[in-house]
């Protein structure tokens, strides 16, 4: 009973928990097992400090304390990144590069070829002459290629014509002033052989005479241009001279159309490039009878004495007397006029041509009158045409005049003559380019 009341006793204290159960055997006094508790007694805590963190993963302290803090994490992820941009960027323009190549290399493949100097050829100089536009060339080589000047085609009192022949069998036309001293050439004619050399360096037309080179020496004194050469010579001699041969309608209205296109292509150039003097002595043939459309009367302006004197000399006078369009289209209408009647513009008895058509154009029922009777036939519908245009060429108030592109439309609208029909079908120069383009195979 004694041991009840002391159990009893205990377990009725607050401070104390519920004692394990006496042994069986009963001997000794009860012993009392005291449970874990969170409590601290002195001054040791009940759990350790370096077992406090929270480690939901299970990780051990060590793992822990060896991952790398949050900025060098970032860090490392900044790195990371750069390193992918710049890997990008240099496959990009590595890329560029690569393309850059290839095109580079394909567009040069595809590109024409440049024509280069005769292999073989008088000189250095003379042989670019086809190839370089205008270049400038010596005296001794003109010289040579003319036969020492003595193969003359034409002499006027403005200049004279020389026909050249290269080593390459190709022939040129040489025009020289008639001048043959430096002091008798004038500040002005240079000034004018000049000009027209940059002028005629932008003309490029097959029914026209193209310049090649020019050539320019005080000592001995020179002033030259170089052009293309066609060898059926002019069209006034062929008109006007009987023992040449005879040109039939539709070689005239061939050589009609070529001419106008050429004159329409020089006032459609910006700025406009009017001819000095269109008339038949100017117009060349080549051997398929096309026409070639010269600029050569210059020269005789370039000599003449100026109407200011020579002290009021300057850049801007008239170098040569100045020409327009207008006065084109009036040199065109008299040309057609003796295309189709084969007269000469002016003689001691007929007087000047246009007067002496008057009579005819007057009525168009006398339009034939004004035919060529050496020829053996014609289109009347074509003479009509033609007559009507040279009545509007000829208008005495310019204003009314038309233009050479109103020309062309009417008169290609009947004679049905395309450009590349009216242009030479072998070009003077085509035999130089298959010479150079063989030479460079």
């Amino acid at each position: 009973m004694a041991e009840n009341d002391v159990r009893r006793k205990l377990a009725q204290e607050s401070l104390n928990l519920a004692a394990a159960p006496s042994p069986s055997d009963g001997t000794g006094p009860p012993k009392i097992i005291a449970l874990p508790t969170t409590r601290s007694s002195g001054s040791y805590p009940a759990v350790p400090k370096h077992k406090k963190k929270h480690n939901p993963l299970g990780l051990d302290q060590e793992t822990i304390s060896s991952q790398p803090p949050a900025n060098q994490a970032q860090e490392s992820s900044n790195i990371y990144k750069w390193k992918i941009w710049f890997i990008i960027s240099f496959c990009l323009l590595l890329l560029i590069m690569i393309a850059t190549v290839i095109w580079c290399v394909c567009r040069r493949s595809l590109r024409v070829k440049t024509m280069g100097p005769w292999r073989s050829g008088i000189s250095g100089q003379l042989q670019q002459a086809f190839v370089t536009g205008v270049p400038k060339l010596s005296r001794a080589e003109l010289e040579t290629a003319c036969e020492e000047f003595s193969n003359i085609v034409v002499t006027t009192e403005g200049y004279t014509l020389y026909k050249g022949t290269l080593s390459s069998g190709v022939e040129v036309c040489v025009a020289s002033t008639s001048i043959g001293s430096l002091k008798d050439w004038s500040k002005r004619a240079e000034l004018g052989f000049h000009k027209k050399i940059d002028v005629l360096s932008r003309v490029n037309h097959k029914n026209f005479v193209n310049l090649l080179g020019y050539c320019e020496e005080d000592e001995p004194f020179v002033r030259m241009m170089v052009f293309e050469y066609s060898a059926n010579g002019l069209l006034s001699e062929h008109l006007h001279v009987s023992e040449l041969e005879h040109l039939d309608w539709i070689t005239r209205m061939r050589i009609i159309m070529g001419i106008s296109y050429c004159l329409e292509y020089l006032h459609e150039l910006n700025p406009p490039v009017p001819h000095t003097y269109v008339t038949s002595t100017v117009i060349f043939l080549t051997d398929d009878y096309a026409p070639k459309v010269a600029e050569i009367a210059f020269w005789t302006y370039l000599i003449s004495k100026p109407k200011v004197s020579a002290e009021s000399e300057s850049e801007h006078s008239a170098l040569p007397p100045l020409v327009d369009t207008e006065t084109n289209v009036y040199c065109f209408g008299i040309l057609l006029l003796e295309i189709i009647s084969g007269n000469l513009p002016h003689s001691y008895q007929q007087g000047h041509l246009e007067a002496w058509a008057a009579q005819y154009l007057k009525d168009k029922r006398n339009w034939s009158d004004v035919v060529d009777p050496t020829l053996k036939s014609f289109k009347q519908n074509e003479l009509d045409i033609i007559c009507e245009v040279i009545e509007e060429c000829i208008e005495p108030d310019v204003r009314k005049r038309p233009t050479m592109k109103e020309v062309v439309t009417k008169l290609r609208e009947v004679l049905r003559i395309s450009p590349e029909q009216a242009m030479p079908r072998l070009s003077p120069l085509w035999w130089a380019e298959l010479e150079i383009l063989s030479g460079e195979a």
